[in-house]
């Protein structure tokens, strides 16, 4: 039977949508959308991004916490709770177990790079990143790369947050930091927006943003979009699973899935707005790929009045949005364990912190130590990537697109159409056939799509 005890059930279903809108917001939604938008013809690449969330983002989004609120436990204990309950192949438990590991491998990866917006919060508000240049700017970037030490320890204090979190529980660990954490992280967001619209090119980033040029629509750019749409969101992996098994009972999951998709790309265009307007306003490229946060940003704000004060609360800003995802991450792997264990959860998120620690320590030591060191070498799709390499193109390139395929397949044509409309309690029959029409055809081969162009490119 679900596991939906008071005090694994979200106290209200506002401090529910917070805590699934934090996981969702994170790095992605800051860093990698404003350069791929940057890279993907600005609002060509937002038109396609927003769409994507809708015919693939919210209803692959609903599908999990259906599946979650149906199961009432992890991911692995969902499967088994299904198996049991209303007659699924026992066999989707060894997804549930792969999904699992899974997060475990891209949390110990995302710590690192997580890390890296602690260190530049902290280098940021102490005034060494005032007055960087071009060249010193990449070379404080890659001083830090070079350093595992000091890669080990900030990564090291990001998961001691995440950990201390996490073995509070979900009320007492979860919705109290969610709950202060969310509104300030979106209140440092738009504070940015408004410096930006009073100090940069605010015009002719909203221009960039939102004035789409459809010839720029192109494979390449719908691709990009809806890769971003899928990951941004978390989906596939089990993470909005296990959050959907702590749903109140009255909670509406499509409702849910529509203001955590929409909160999700709010996220993303302010964090948008809050960039350009700085990059066009110091004669930088949007263009910049992944250096435009940590390599490009920083000159700007050391030319800028206050620069050293802003660029601080700008690395704080995605160190809260890192945590709200880490926290999710790591709930998804501590739920499962805690079923099955008789520890308890503070000792079980002691152990997976302290096995996250030592994993990252891969991907800390890829950029320096092991940066030549390419483990599986000698199979071509493999070629060249280090331990980090490896571990990012596993989670993101297989893990998450295939997980999103299955939990579309499990929703849309394993469980049948009463359990669908039981636990989605929609009483509006053509937004369910709607829901499930996306959910069987279209979200599926979107990210069939996203899944077999990651695999050739």
């Amino acid at each position: 039977m679900p596991d939906n005890t008071s005090s694994k059930v979200w106290s209200s279903n506002y401090l529910f949508l917070m805590a699934s809108i934090g996981s969702a917001v994170g790095l992605s939604n800051i860093w990698k959308f404003t350069y791929l938008a940057g890279e993907n013809g600005g609002g060509a690449f937002v038109l396609v991004y927003l769409i994507s969330l809708l015919v693939m983002g919210i209803p692959i989004l609903a599908a999990e916490m259906m599946i979650g609120k149906r199961g009432g436990r992890s991911m692995v204990g969902t499967m088994e709770v299904l198996s049991k309950k209303d007659g699924i192949s026992p066999a989707w438990k060894y997804f549930g177990w792969v999904a699992m590991i899974g997060v475990f491998l891209i949390l110990s990866f995302y710590c690192v790079i997580a890390g890296w917006t602690l260190d530049y919060t902290v280098f940021s508000f102490i005034g060494e990143l005032n007055h960087l240049d071009s060249i010193s700017a990449v070379t404080f970037y890659n001083d830090l790369l070079k350093d595992p030490w000091r890669m080990m320890l900030s990564q090291g204090v990001f998961v001691i947050a995440t950990v201390w979190i996490v073995a509070k529980g979900v009320q007492a660990g979860l919705e109290k930091s969610i709950s202060w954490m969310m509104p300030l992280l979106f209140a440092i967001l738009v504070a940015l927006v408004i410096y930006s619209m009073i100090t940069g090119e605010f015009l002719k980033a909203v221009s960039f943003l939102f004035t789409p040029d459809y010839s720029k629509i192109t494979p390449t750019v719908i691709l990009a979009a809806f890769g971003q749409a899928f990951f941004s969101l978390g989906i596939g992996v089990g993470v909005m699973l296990t959050y959907g098994a702590y749903m109140p009972r009255h909670s509406s999951i499509l409702k849910s899935a529509v203001i955590i998709s929409f909160s999700d790309g709010l996220a993303s265009m302010l964090a948008g707005l809050a960039i350009f307007p700085i990059v066009f306003q110091y004669g930088l490229s949007p263009a910049e790929g992944p250096g435009l946060i940590f390599m490009t940003l920083p000159i700007a704000f050391g030319q800028m009045p206050g620069g050293g004060f802003i660029g601080a609360f700008f690395f704080l800003l995605l160190f809260f949005a890192a945590l709200t995802s880490s926290i999710s991450l790591l709930e998804s792997v501590v739920a499962h364990f805690e079923e099955v264990s008789s520890h308890s959860r503070k000792k079980i998120s002691i152990i997976a912190g302290a096995l996250l620690w030592f994993v990252g320590l891969g991907s800390v030591f890829s950029f320096n130590y092991l940066s030549d060191f390419a483990p599986l070498d000698s199979v071509k799709p493999f070629q060249g990537k280090t331990i980090y390499g490896l571990i990012d193109y596993f989670g993101s390139n297989i893990l998450m697109p295939v997980g999103g395929i299955l939990m579309a397949i499990l929703a849309g044509w394993i469980l049948s159409q009463n359990i669908s409309r039981e636990e989605m309690k929609l009483s509006n029959n053509t937004l369910f056939l709607l829901w499930l029409f996306l959910i069987r055809f279209i979200a599926p081969l979107a990210v069939l799509f996203i899944f077999i162009s990651n695999l050739v490119n």
